[in-house]
């Protein structure tokens, strides 16, 4: 292991380094350091890591073992902040934690984290997470790379606009967005493949790359900082390919004011992206903003997920009133029952009905609990389809998928 001092002497040496309270608590990490990186490696602590990021010598970091233990919860925010500056700077994180609460390590993975590891360490499990994140870059850089050679802007579709927008917090809409665009992009539509895309409008927080386990991309914070310059060309650029069938504008890299985008800036967004696809699903901000006025009047349906219980029953009667207070088309909005009662459930199903008939709605599409797998499949970074296709929450989508698109081919044969 080289010493704090090495770090200094041949800083073009060390590709990776160890962050912790106290490496020595961490014997078993020190050896497969040792294992992967022989030599070019070191070891900081908590308190000198900040300072070290400032550092050229960390320019040439590949990534960093951030090793923590129950202890090291008093000190979240720093270690949380290690993580930030770890990410801004290009440099991958991989967590070694150590009987640390399942709040925490969620944050850290959240803030830009792409491996955790629990300690001690099993045989091999560094190596095989190391290997996961250089796949991970590999990857990104084919699906740029795949991007620009093979997406192109049409400007033919006049295309179907679908946001979703959770009523309250962890309703699941990202989870039922991601999916239902998923799902529309593997409809079988005959000798044409349909094209799909799904905006994160969820500028701050949105968590649409993580689900399907893409990169974040400056050309996104870039785009929507000049939407005036943008054309069909420029927007394609700044979209990642899914499994070369979905299409995806992620949210920026960086945390960023809702106010960035204003209403002029959505109209061309959504302008671009609907002429050159068949369907648009966008995930929406939980927060009500000053472009979620533009988003509606466009929208050929507006998703409103919710659950079975009082904050969004009050969620719900609020947004309704703001939108008739501002003679907005709330008309428009369906609302979604995430985490339904079963079929057997007849006390649920009751609560149901003493739900949509207090807020004077109607509750139209119903989804299952899916269970840990949802929790599985957005954690691994892939559709419900790809790893429970049984689940009974991807069938509902899958249906519900298929009944847009009938639809929609039905309207455009009646027009």
């Amino acid at each position: 292991m080289t010493s704090n001092a090495a770090l200094q002497e041949e800083p073009a040496q060390i590709v990776a380094c160890t962050i912790s309270r106290d490496v020595q608590n961490f014997d078993l990490l020190i050896e497969d350091m040792e294992a992967e990186c022989g030599e070019n490696w070191g070891d900081l602590s908590i308190e000198d890591a900040s300072v070290f990021f400032d550092q050229p010598e960390a320019d040439s970091l590949e990534f960093i073992a951030l090793a923590i233990d129950q202890d090291d919860e008093t000190d979240a925010d720093l270690v949380a902040d290690l993580v930030k500056r770890a990410t801004a700077q290009k440099i991958k994180v991989l967590v070694i934690a150590e009987e640390v609460s399942p709040i925490v390590l969620h944050k850290l993975l959240k803030l830009g984290a792409e491996e955790f590891v629990p300690y001690p360490l099993p045989d091999g499990a560094l190596h095989d997470a190391i290997e996961r994140m250089r796949n991970k870059a590999n990857q990104a850089e084919l699906a740029a790379a795949h991007l620009k050679t093979n997406i192109k802007a049409t400007g033919d579709r006049d295309g179907v606009l679908i946001p979703v927008q959770g009523l309250a917090g962890g309703t699941g809409s990202t989870t039922f967005a991601v999916n239902l665009a998923w799902e529309l992009a593997k409809v079988d539509a005959g000798d044409d493949a349909l094209r799909v895309c799904i905006l994160d409008l969820d500028l701050q927080f949105g968590s649409v790359s993580t689900y399907l386990d893409l990169p974040r991309r400056e050309a996104v914070f870039e785009l929507l900082q000049d939407t005036e310059s943008m054309d069909s060309d420029s927007f394609m650029q700044a979209l990642l390919t899914y499994e070369e069938s979905l299409q995806v504008l992620t949210s920026p890299s960086e945390l960023i004011p809702l106010d960035i985008l204003g209403q002029k800036d959505v109209e061309r967004i959504l302008e671009v992206a609907r002429s050159n696809f068949d369907y648009v699903v966008i995930d929406m901000p939980s927060t009500v903003v000053e472009w979620t006025e533009t988003i509606l009047s466009a929208a050929h349906v507006y998703f409103a997920m919710t659950e079975l219980d009082m904050r969004s029953a009050q969620n719900t009667l609020r947004i309704i009133r703001a939108l008739k207070g501002e003679d907005l088309p709330y008309e428009k909005l369906r609302y979604v029952l995430n985490r339904a009662p079963g079929f057997t459930d007849l006390n649920g199903k009751s609560r149901v009905k003493r739900m949509a008939e207090s807020l004077d709605i109607k509750i139209e599409v119903l989804m299952p609990d899916g269970g840990k797998q949802v929790t599985q499949s957005n954690d691994h970074g892939v559709p419900l389809s790809e790893v429970a296709a049984k689940n009974p929450l991807r069938k509902e989508i899958q249906k519900l998928a298929m009944s847009i698109h009938e639809t929609n081919v039905a309207a455009a044969e009646g027009a």
